[in-house]
């Protein structure tokens, strides 16, 4: 046979070839050396994976932190009733009603105690469960890949690496100036460097078939009520509420015990009701977009009486100018409301100002009025949040499921604006419908799809 007609046979894994000529005809039979590849196994990991997925979930791992900061919260609750009852006390004996009102907080605080435990040994036989599967699991894949014998899970573990380095080396190229510092005519915190948390993270009693609403604590309360927080849940066509439900501790919120409920109307939508998720408590007072209107409410939580300011006639309501991004819009969100420590702000848009955020600042007096205000050049609609800190506007927009960013700020003292902040906030959930920043205790205060999340912002003390 001459060297034209010879047969080459090349293959990549050992073979046993045997020949038969018949006629002209020339038949190869090939028989793999290796042994089968066991797809069951990897099956079996695949279907593991699935089952760790629905067992193990971010409401599952936030449970006990919510139980013990509402064991913390009921402690010290306790403790301030008791110490006011020794003040009170009178010959060494204490009132029927007070005794049973702290007995009654001693069971409420045994119940938590109680499913603390309960949840603690289910989260642990969990932890061991999952530890075990873990193990199996990669003991199975470490003998699966030794039938990988072109190496291509290796070479990709490679390019993962290369990839991870690249994108540190975008960053580090990316990095910008730092935020505006705030110096100590503002209130001097320094500049804002990074938020972190969740710190707190629940869903309410409301349930998740209402996504929109506002919650937190009154910036400036009266005396006896630095304690109380209070939640707005939009419950009529998730566009507007007509009472607002206080608690007296952050735990009862969590745990939807006590609530007192005011109430600004008697029905939904209707006059002086509340559109749009966001609103302020200060001064005992709730600050929000009137019904219907382009004027700002304000509610006397004590006195029940509205008082309202209008903003400019050009001003965006019902749905004009809502924050937005490119897969959503947050509906009736013209008007933001936000605190810092010099009192409240609106911020909307306005056609004379082509679309873009003016602030005004909203003198907290019976009834409200407004009085400086700034225009900036931030297109609203491509804003998802705002909030205030020191006399200066942030603003965020949303990057994905789950990062929000803050990009933006105006300083109302300098009127500087600045596109190029990179601070990102870690969400629990994909939308952000409610913020706001409080500077009794330097939180950010979110609803986000039915759940309410705080976060903590973090400065750079001025040198």
């Amino acid at each position: 046979m001459s060297q034209s007609n010879m047969f080459i046979l090349m293959v990549i894994i050992p073979l046993i070839l045997s020949q038969s000529v018949r006629g002209k005809d020339c038949v190869c039979e090939l028989q793999s050396s290796d042994p089968a590849f066991p797809e069951n196994k990897l099956l079996n990991v695949e279907f593991t994976v699935s089952q760790c997925n629905g067992n193990i979930t971010s409401e599952k791992m936030t449970e006990i932190d919510s139980l013990v900061l509402g064991l913390q919260q009921r402690i010290w609750q306790l403790l301030d009733n008791v110490s006011m009852l020794e003040k009170e006390d009178n010959g060494n004996l204490y009132a029927a009603v007070s005794l049973r009102i702290i007995e009654l907080e001693l069971v409420e605080i045994q119940d938590l105690l109680n499913k603390l435990n309960r949840t603690t040994n289910k989260y642990q036989l969990l932890s061991e469960q999952t530890s075990a599967e873990l193990q199996d699991m990669e003991d199975t894949m470490e003998e699966l890949e030794k039938f990988d014998h072109t190496q291509v899970m290796l070479k990709q573990r490679e390019n993962q690496r290369i990839k991870r380095d690249l994108e540190r080396c975008k960053d580090v190229l990316n990095s910008t100036k730092p935020a505006p510092t705030l110096s100590p005519g503002h209130c001097g915190l320094g500049r804002m460097v990074s938020v972190s948390g969740p710190r707190t993270y629940s869903l309410t009693v409301y349930g998740t078939s209402y996504p929109y609403g506002a919650w937190g604590r009154d910036a400036n309360p009266t005396p006896g009520d630095e304690n109380k927080y209070w939640l707005v849940v939009l419950s009529s066509s998730i566009v507007h509420g007509n009472f607002i439900r206080q608690y007296g501790t952050l735990s009862t919120l969590i745990l939807g015990i006590g609530p007192t409920d005011t109430y600004i109307s008697s029905s939904n939508p209707t006059t002086n009701t509340i559109q749009g998720p966001n609103m302020v408590m200060y001064g005992n007072a709730l600050y929000y977009n009137c019904y219907n209107t382009y004027s700002v409410c304000q509610f006397n939580m004590t006195t029940r009486s509205v008082s309202t300011v209008a903003l400019p006639n050009d001003a965006g309501y019902n749905n004009k100018f809502p924050f937005a991004h490119l897969g959503t819009t947050y509906i009736y969100t013209d008007m933001d409301f936000a605190t810092d420590v010099s009192g409240v702000y609106v911020i909307y848009a306005s056609t004379s100002n082509f679309g873009n955020v003016v602030i005004s600042k909203v003198e907290t007096s019976d009834p409200p009025v407004l009085s400086q205000t700034w225009s900036t050049s931030l297109h609203k609609k491509t804003v998802t949040n705002t909030f205030m800190v020191c006399g200066v506007l942030y603003a965020t927009r949303y990057l994905d499921k789950e990062i929000e960013e803050i990009f933006y700020t105006y300083d109302t003292k300098t009127n500087e604006e600045r596109y190029d902040l990179r601070i990102h906030i870690k969400k629990m959930q994909p939308n952000i419908k409610y913020m706001n920043y409080n500077p009794r205790d330097h939180l950010l205060y979110v609803y986000s799809d039915a759940y309410i999340v705080t976060y903590e912002t973090m400065f750079q003390e001025v040198q």
